[in-house]
């Protein structure tokens, strides 16, 4: 299904959390773009996966599912932010695949995160944690922070899921040197 709007209703559920944030917030609704992906669940079943990403990449966000889910890559749920009340935390520990969450960076305090205008997706978040010293998020995936781990859905460099982000120009967090954000791909905006 092709990148749409967001209807009046999502718009409302969405922008009450944005402005419980952030009264003047720098993202308009007509930035955004709503899309419905396939997704190969841990079940092995089929799925529908929902996202909110920036308009500039919605088409390549809706390419790059598709090939995921050709490539028989599991996803676990894609759930909007909203279902866990834009709650970052609460989404990561239920290992939601997710875009579109206004916040602030976790290691930049006072800077947004790219997931605030849409530019960043975390995939199965619980499996591939951010690592930084002693702090892992989701705590729950602590274990997953051991990467000579091999397990359903977690991201190595070259899988299938690394493939289809990287090489239409995404970062991936695991390969930063500071810090490993295993579970983030992020886009630069492109004026």
């Amino acid at each position: 299904m092709a990148p749409r709007l967001l209807t009046p209703e999502l718009s409302r559920r969405v922008f009450h959390f944005v402005h419980q944030a952030d009264p003047a917030p720098q993202i308009m609704i007509s930035d955004l773009r709503y899309l419905q992906v396939p997704l190969l669940g841990f079940d092995g079943q089929e799925h529908v996966g929902e996202l909110i990403v920036h308009q500039t990449v919605a088409d390549e966000v809706e390419e790059i599912f598709i090939e995921i889910f050709q490539a028989k890559f599991p996803i676990e749920k894609m759930r909007l932010i909203e279902n866990y009340e834009a709650d970052d935390t609460a989404s990561m520990e239920d290992n939601n695949s997710s875009a579109f969450c206004y916040r602030f960076a976790v290691a930049k305090p006072n800077i947004l995160s790219k997931h605030s205008f849409g530019l960043a997706i975390d995939v199965n978040p619980l499996y591939n944690p951010y690592v930084k010293k002693d702090l892992i998020l989701p705590k729950n995936g602590t274990r997953f922070a051991d990467r000579t781990l091999v397990e359903k859905g977690m991201i190595f460099p070259g899988d299938p899921c690394h493939q289809a982000f990287c090489k239409r120009g995404w970062t991936w967090g695991g390969s930063w040197p500071d810090r490993q954000d295993y579970q983030h791909f992020e886009k630069e905006l492109i004026p």
